[in-house]
């Protein structure tokens, strides 16, 4: 596996899902694969989970580990091509790409929307070029447009804990003081609807996704309807995608947020998050601490996302 971004670079998802299980049985069974290689995890963005999370699966493998803030002690990078370099930046992505890839051997990249044009953020440039100048493989660890370490970590939490075979998964927009990147979201969808489950997204209407993520879920702006009958319910705001108001906050309706009253209308649903979270905004305290709340161990399984994709990536040196 050279590049890991979407369901489809896994394969099978039910022989990932085991191969999951296997090695949360076993955290370190595969600890001599990455012996003298080299991980460098490389954040334009600020990090917890996936920071620590994808450090710990790199060990577990057995591999060295170079964690990079671009903003904190590197050179300022510039990134767009044709500029003339007289300003704060340093140095251009395309001589530090293949630098870096000179000191690893795999590379995973975090890299958020900047929501200054749409099309330069769907066509993942910085994540591109890492792709196409660093000579290694490469992993999303957030990008403009998609997480998948996450979207797979949720993949392994709801087939661990669901009660049936398709269960009904609720992606609900909840409100949120930030304009947020659509990345989750859209990584989520792809991934539930890959994994043959009964998806709905519910959001108000003007944050309707990418078609290219959502096809194949029910979409609807009535939450309450949603939420009848759901098994599981994952709340996440995002900030609209159309090209008018791109990146904008449109709404801040509280009456979004995911109260004890919407999880009675579920199926005695469990409720998700990726987290980190804005309590009383998102999601209410007596959700989130309720014993049906996954978020901690769908945080956990963090890292065993992270291992089975670092994993495979070895495998294809």
């Amino acid at each position: 596996m050279r590049t890991f971004l979407s369901p489809s670079d896994l394969g099978d998802l039910q022989t990932a899902f085991r191969e999951a299980q296997d090695i949360k049985a076993n955290r370190f069974r595969y600890d001599t694969l990455g012996r003298n290689k080299t991980a460098l995890l490389i954040f334009f963005n600020n990090s917890l989970r996936t920071r620590l999370s994808t450090q710990k699966a790199a060990m577990n493998l057995g591999m060295n580990v170079i964690v990079l803030d671009v903003n904190q002690g590197a050179w300022k990078l510039e990134t767009e091509r044709g500029v003339v370099m007289d300003g704060d930046k340093s140095e251009h992505l395309l001589e530090a790409i293949p630098v870096m890839g000179s000191y690893c051997d795999v590379i995973g990249v975090r890299s958020f929307a900047r929501f200054e044009n749409r099309e330069d953020d769907y066509t993942e440039q910085i994540l591109r070029q890492f792709i196409q100048y660093s000579g290694r493989p490469v992993f999303s660890m957030e990008s403009a447009t998609v997480h998948p370490l996450q979207a797979f970590a949720d993949f392994i939490t709801i087939e661990e804990h669901k009660r049936t075979a398709r269960p009904k998964v609720v992606l609900t927009w909840a409100p949120h003081p930030k304009a947020l990147p659509q990345a989750v979201p859209n990584s989520f969808a792809e991934w539930m609807v890959a994994a043959g489950y009964d998806l709905t997204i519910a959001h108000p209407e003007g944050y309707e996704l990418s078609e290219q993520f959502t096809q194949g879920a029910r979409i609807t702006h009535n939450q309450d309807e949603a939420l009848e009958g759901a098994d599981f319910v994952y709340a996440k705001n995002w900030s609209a995608y159309a090209t008018l108001n791109y990146g904008k906050v449109l709404s801040k309706d509280m009456s979004w947020t995911i109260s004890s009253e919407k999880m009675a209308l579920t199926n005695d649903a469990a409720f998700m998050h990726c987290l980190p979270v804005r309590r009383n905004m998102i999601v209410t305290d007596e959700v989130i601490e309720s014993p049906r709340s996954l978020v901690i161990p769908e945080a956990a399984n963090r890292e065993i996302s992270a291992t089975v994709v670092l994993k495979r990536m070895l495998e294809a040196l």
